[in-house]
C-alpha cells in the first residue's frame, strides 16, 4: 500500500508518536518536561535532529551500505551520523543560547544516544519509505515528540500548584499524565494510517 507524504507526516505526529505509541525518549521525555522552556528547548533540538538525520541516514543507507552490502552496519553509522548532527547543533546553541545549554545540561549530548531518533531511522528503512517519505517521517515523528514534551510540560506546571498525594508525585504524575496522553492520541488510530 503506497501512502501519501502528508498522511506519513500526521500520522507520525499523532497516532504513530514516537513517543506514545511506541514509548521510545521517555528517559529525557520525563527529566526535561519538569520546566515548560526547557522541554520546548529539548523537544525543538530533537525535531530538528530527527528531521536532519532521516533522510541523510536514508541516502547513507541506500547510497552506500545497500550496494556494499554492508547492511549490517546500519545501527553503528545511523548512530555516527546522528552524533555528527547532535554535536553541529550542540555547538550552536551554546553560541546562541547560554541559557537554553545550561538548562538542557547534560540531556543535549544525550541525544545522540536518544532510543527515539535511533528508532525513526530504523524504522524509515524497516518500512521502506521512499526519501520524501523518510523526510517527512523524519519531521512528524520530531514534532510529535516536540508536542508530547511540551504537553507533559504545560500540564505538570498547571497542577504544580496543586496539593497531589505523596503516592503520585514527581514521576508517577509524568507517567499517568504521558499514559493518558498517549490514550487521547491513540484515539485517532485508524484515521491516519501509518504503517
Amino acid at each position: 500500500m503506497n501512502i501519501s507524504s502528508i498522511a506519513i507526516l500526521f500520522g507520525s505526529i499523532i497516532t504513530g508518536n514516537i513517543l506514545l505509541s511506541y514509548y521510545l525518549g521517555m528517559c529525557s521525555f520525563l527529566s526535561i518536561s519538569r520546566e515548560l522552556k526547557s522541554a520546548i528547548g529539548l523537544g525543538v533540538a530533537v525535531t530538528f535532529v530527527m528531521a536532519i538525520t532521516t533522510p541523510l541516514n536514508w541516502i547513507v543507507y541506500n547510497i552506500i551500505l545497500v550496494p556494499l552490502n554492508i547492511t549490517y552496519l546500519r545501527f553503528i553509522v545511523f548512530i555516527m551520523v546522528i552524533a555528527g548532527i547532535v554535536q553541529i547543533l550542540e555547538m550552536i546553541i551554546e553560541r546562541f543560547s547560554q541559557t537554553l545549554y545550561y538548562s538542557l545540561g547534560i540531556f543535549l549530548p544525550l541525544i545522540t544516544v536518544n532510543c527515539a531518533i535511533l528508532g525513526v531511522n530504523l524504522f524509515m528503512i524497516i518500512r521502506q519509505y521512499s526519501f520524501i517519505n523518510s523526510i517527512f517521517y523524519g519531521i512528524g515523528s520530531g514534532i510529535g515528540w516536540l508536542l508530547a514534551i511540551t504537553l507533559l510540560a504545560a500540564i505538570k506546571q498547571k497542577i504544580s500548584k496543586n496539593i497531589l498525594p505523596k503516592g503520585v508525585e514527581g514521576a508517577a504524575i509524568s507517567l499517568i499524565i504521558s499514559g493518558i496522553m498517549a490514550i487521547a492520541f491513540m484515539g485517532f488510530s485508524g484515521i491516519i494510517p501509518i504503517n
